[in-house]
């Protein structure tokens, strides 16, 4: 039941970030500076949209003669349309967010892990396209890419989307502005 509830509340996440985004609004971003990671994602995600909306297309003409089933698939296929808007949304209107005392490292809907700039030891601008699991490491791909890689004095505490605790002492992400991050995060 408990994971019924978190995977509801990231389904509301995502129809929030629907919304913010038709609004032109950003989420989290107060007090801080943002720093977006979306822009490498934008054409994958207009060409699973346009598949999905083929896929309606396709089934809607072979269950013409089933209207019950064809009206079933029909909302499926909507909402799976609007869900993939909605990710694609919740990447754009919850960037990482740099404060005076922490990083917030944000990956749509589902990550938002917060990293005191204390516990940063190092941080590097590394572009990798291949990521292992690794125990202790969290990898943040956009389109298959981390542009930055922040190693922790400390490990933090990652909860996953299913509630699951996670000790993290290597962040790979994605930012739009990688030099600028780093600048930001290096400077004084």
């Amino acid at each position: 039941m408990r994971v019924l509830g978190r995977v509801a509340r990231h389904e509301g996440r995502v129809c929030v970030s629907l919304a913010l985004w038709l609004a032109r609004r950003a989420q989290g971003t107060a007090g801080g500076r943002a720093f977006g990671y979306a822009r490498g994602q934008g054409a994958t995600m207009v060409a699973l949209v346009f598949v999905c909306v083929v896929e309606t297309v396709g089934v809607s003409v072979l269950l013409r003669d089933m209207p019950t089933a064809d009206d079933v698939l029909l909302v499926l296929d909507v909402y799976t349309v609007l869900l993939v808007i909605g990710l694609h949304a919740a990447c754009v209107v919850r960037p990482h967010v740099l404060t005076g005392d922490a990083l917030r490292v944000r990956y749509g809907a589902h990550v938002d892990l917060r990293i005191p700039l204390d516990a940063i030891s190092a941080v590097r601008r590394e572009t990798r396209s291949t990521h292992e699991p690794a125990p202790g490491a969290l990898d943040l791909a956009v389109g298959s890419q981390t542009s930055l890689t922040l190693e922790l004095a400390e490990p933090v505490v990652h909860l996953t989307l299913l509630g699951r605790r996670k000790d993290v002492s290597v962040v790979r992400l994605h930012a739009d502005d990688p030099g600028g991050l780093v600048q930001a995060l290096t400077r004084p």
